[in-house]
């Protein structure tokens, strides 16, 4: 048996255009300078209240609170609106893994669990997996513990984990967990980035992702 974890955001699903748009709209509501879409690049994966935190350095936790309010309310208001869609391919990618008996799919991602769950269920897709971690009850990202748990509730040890993800902080947890790391090209960080963050191999093409996991799996 083997474990293939999956990030969200910029790796299964497109949501960079809406998660600029939402920050640069929610500092703006409250007086806090716009972060660059770079800045607004670089944070994801991790927390909210820490992304907050790195786009507006130096402000205290009062003003985090209010600038993380206003985001988490633009959020509600996008995502009602605009779907964030499925890159092209995954949802073959998704068939073929779901077809080999042996594999067994969960999430680990930054989104808080409600927002998880909202957009798997949008997607129909929240019954492929066995199980979805959250910071909401793990330790966020690069962390290991959402490997970690999903490995103790899959019941398969690191050697036959993987870990898929698009920012440097994916990578940094699988290799904190001893689990394999693919990276992804098509989200939020660089080829450079993924590697110096500790990819094993980086794919730029969802064609390419099930073969690249039997070959990392292999070894």
């Amino acid at each position: 048996m083997r474990l293939v974890v999956f990030d969200l955001d910029g790796t299964l699903i497109n949501s960079e255009a809406l998660i600029i748009e939402t920050v640069r709209e929610s500092f703006g509501a409250v007086g806090q300078a716009i972060p660059s879409d770079a800045a607004i690049r670089s944070i994801s994966g991790i927390t909210a209240r820490e992304a907050m935190g790195i786009l507006a350095p130096g402000v205290d936790e009062d003003r985090i609170d209010v600038i993380l309010n206003s985001y988490r309310a633009h959020y509600q208001q996008r995502a009602g609106l605009a779907r964030e869609p499925l890159f092209d391919g995954a949802l073959a990618a998704l068939d073929r893994l779901q077809a080999q008996p042996e594999t067994i799919l969960a999430v680990a991602t930054g989104k808080g669990h409600a927002g998880a769950i909202t957009l798997l269920e949008r997607h129909d897709i929240i019954g492929r997996f066995h199980s979805i971690q959250t910071p909401a009850h793990n330790r966020g990202k690069p962390d290991p513990q959402m490997i970690e748990t999903a490995m103790d509730r899959a019941g398969i040890g690191r050697e036959a984990t993987v870990m898929i993800g698009d920012t440097s902080h994916d990578m940094k947890m699988a290799r904190a967990a001893g689990v394999k790391a693919l990276g992804v090209a098509w989200g939020y960080h660089t080829v450079p980035e993924l590697e110096a963050a500790g990819a094993h191999i980086v794919i730029d093409r969802m064609d390419d992702l099930v073969d690249t996991i039997d070959k990392l799996l292999e070894t």
